[in-house]
């Protein structure tokens, strides 16, 4: 279990991927032919749903199918986890986002964060942005995670564990490559000049990760290179 910093989260909410309840739901995905199963059979593509979801304003069920195009919302204590194509999700509780459309209907060209956290785990692909109020990152095939701080006036956070993004912020504009872990706060006000500051790997896992990969058919960089970076050490 690789070590990991909070704030302003629980432990457990890091800790899903270890649910009996998750491990039985990605094994049943994974049984049936996971993402492409779902596109060809047209069943839900939410591979876990605990607590209250909404879509669209429209409570979720499970069986149900997350489309792009979508407003997702969650709950208090909540945990959903879905795929669409080749990118999986794990959105956080209290969160709120919309995955829109990009060249099919199985593609998500942007997400839009409003609040709260996503972990997200994208194939390879161009023209799909995460967009938060702070920061807009153009994703190629890549791993990241993202939080939106409300206790901090809508601050943003990027974490790119692994890939390439184009990362863009006020003036700011930087291509952020990492194999193991890049993060960066979208300043609500510019520190020092900067709307782009460093940070450090908060509120996500490895793990986390890896099991979204596992999801797609994907493995995480420090995976295929069986070697990890230092999270503590990223000063830029």
């Amino acid at each position: 279990m690789t070590q990991h910093t909070l704030q302003g989260r629980s432990e457990t909410e890091l800790l899903w991927f270890q649910r009996r309840s998750f491990l039985q739901a990605a094994a049943a995905w994974s049984a049936l032919g996971g993402s492409f199963a779902a596109e060809a059979q047209s069943r839900s593509n939410i591979v876990e749903l605990l607590g209250d979801a909404t879509v669209n304003g429209v409570r979720l069920s499970p069986q149900q199918a997350i489309q792009t195009g979508d407003e997702i919302a969650t709950g208090p204590k909540s945990n959903l986890i879905f795929v669409v194509g080749n990118s999986a999700f794990h959105v956080r509780q209290n969160s709120r986002l919309t995955v829109e459309r990009g060249a099919t209907l199985n593609a998500v060209s942007l997400l839009r964060l409003l609040t709260g956290a996503v972990v997200s785990v994208w194939g390879k692909g161009t023209n799909r942005q995460i967009v938060t109020p702070t920061i807009t990152a153009g994703i190629r095939g890549t791993g990241v995670y993202t939080e939106i701080f409300a206790n901090q006036g809508g601050r943003s956070y990027f974490c790119n564990c692994y890939g390439t993004v184009d990362m863009s912020a006020g003036a700011d504009k930087l291509v952020n490559i990492a194999s193991y872990h890049k993060a960066y706060w979208g300043e609500v006000t510019p520190k020092e000049g900067r709307s782009l500051t460093p940070a450090k790997a908060i509120n996500h896992t490895d793990e986390e990760l890896e099991f979204l990969a596992r999801l797609t058919d994907q493995r995480t960089a420090w995976q295929i290179s069986g070697k990890k970076g230092s999270k503590e050490s990223q000063n830029y």
